[in-house]
């Protein structure tokens, strides 16, 4: 048992290419499940003798992929005993915007590919993944990537302060249940700060008249006021591999 298991979605660009590239390490092996794989990393992958997988899944369909996952898991696992890896670890990442505007203009389609996404898919995942490990002997953790518009209200950003602060209070309801558990999973509902990724374009470019907060988007460039998504990635690992992770089951990278 010397090998680390991570599982990480949306991992094809952005912050989620940025951890995935740092988790490429010997000991590691790497799941990533995103819309589209990523050839460089598997390059760089096979520099750093990394075993990974890349699947290709549009996590709108999480049952699907969940089912994936979890009779993936229990091939690894041998039954129950987990004996393949040391330590395994769930990383959900993935999430979309929808599109900007006040809820009354919402596209019904399009707010529930949203909801899906950021997440029914990640509750499914997290589901499966707890299911399938609960009898390994190795440490368990699930990191979720919320943001702080789960905490704080943005006119025309219902649907994604939705989907994060759904994500912020099911983490705090897995939390009670693994505390029960004399091998519980530590978990941890993670705002990751302000970076600058794709997701942040769009804001910028959104209607100003749909959307009353896009000044300060804009500042937040104009200033520099943006984490990269590499320095963003390395603070949120670092929080991943603290002793105390799960402490605080939702939690602030800037805390």
């Amino acid at each position: 048992m010397t090998q680390h298991l991570f599982i990480l979605t949306g991992a094809s660009r952005g912050m989620g290419l940025a951890m995935a590239r740092q988790l490429l390490q010997s000991d590691n092996t790497l799941l990533c499940i995103s819309r589209k794989a990523n050839e460089t990393l598997t390059l760089q992958a096979k520099l750093a003798g990394t075993h990974l997988l890349q699947w290709t899944e549009d996590l709108a369909m999480g049952a699907r992929t969940s089912a994936r996952l979890e009779q993936w898991l229990r091939e690894q696992g041998g039954g129950t005993s987990g004996a393949l890896f040391a330590s395994a670890t769930l990383i959900n990442n993935a999430g979309v915007i929808p599109r900007i505007g006040p809820l009354r203009e919402a596209d019904a389609d399009d707010l529930s590919h949203a909801l899906r996404v950021g997440l029914e898919a990640p509750m499914q995942l997290t589901s499966a993944f707890l299911r399938a490990t609960q009898g390994w002997p190795g440490p368990r953790k699930v990191l979720n990537i919320s943001s702080g518009l789960g905490r704080r209200a943005m006119a025309s950003q219902a649907g994604y302060c939705a989907a994060k602060a759904g994500m912020d209070h099911f983490t705090r309801c897995m939390a009670l249940e693994e505390a029960l558990k004399p091998n519980g999973a530590k978990v941890c509902s993670l705002a990751p700060g302000v970076i600058d990724t794709g997701m942040q374009e769009q804001l910028r470019g959104a209607d100003s008249d749909a959307f009353p907060d896009r000044s300060g988007f804009v500042n937040l460039k104009t200033s520099g006021s943006l984490a990269s998504p590499e320095d963003a990635a390395s603070r949120v690992l670092a929080v991943l591999m603290r002793a105390d992770f799960g402490s605080n089951p939702v939690a602030d990278v800037r805390d």
